[in-house]
């Protein structure tokens, strides 16, 4: 067998199982607020933000429009956004935060430090934290322009990741 195929030396499987159980733990904090992961994203990046194009929503977290527009959509239907055309442009849509929107912040403030509390270890505190979170952003700047363009990516050498 090749080393490079061992499960064991795979950076993409730490990353996948990590992202998941990381989504697990969200999910009863999120469900008692009627919140889904996905719409909990866009929720954080309108309390940020309010009134964003749809574009800009999709390009905050890294996802095509075609993926948020029916995120938004039901999410429109739940009460949480509306979405209008801009008077500037009526080829976009400006999403908004409605007042049940709005007052959904509060209730998910906690969210953060309940995850914070349920991940950190050994290997990752407070002081540790902004390393990790430095690391994982080049990664993400990394592919994403690959991503974004849809073209395939130039073969990487391979490289061992022995966590022992």
């Amino acid at each position: 067998m090749h080393e490079a195929l061992k499960l064991e030396n795979q950076l993409c499987f730490r990353l996948y199982t990590a992202s998941r159980l990381i989504t697990q733990a969200y999910y009863p904090l999120l469900s008692a607020i009627g919140l889904t992961y996905p719409q909990y994203l866009v929720m954080m990046v309108l309390w940020e933000q309010d009134g964003l194009p749809v574009n800009d929503i999709a390009k905050r977290l890294y996802l095509e429009t075609n993926t948020v527009t029916p995120l938004l959509k039901r999410m429109e239907a739940e009460g949480l956004v509306s979405r209008s055309r801009s008077s500037a442009d009526a080829r976009q849509v400006i999403v908004n935060l409605t007042p049940k929107g709005r007052e959904l912040e509060n209730r998910a403030s906690c969210v953060p430090l309940h995850i914070g509390k349920a991940v950190m270890c050994q290997s990752l505190n407070a002081e540790s934290a902004p390393a990790l979170f430095a690391t994982l952003d080049d990664i993400i700047s990394t592919l994403s322009p690959v991503a974004t363009a849809g073209s395939e990516a130039s073969e990487a050498p391979a490289f061992p990741v022995n966590s022992k």
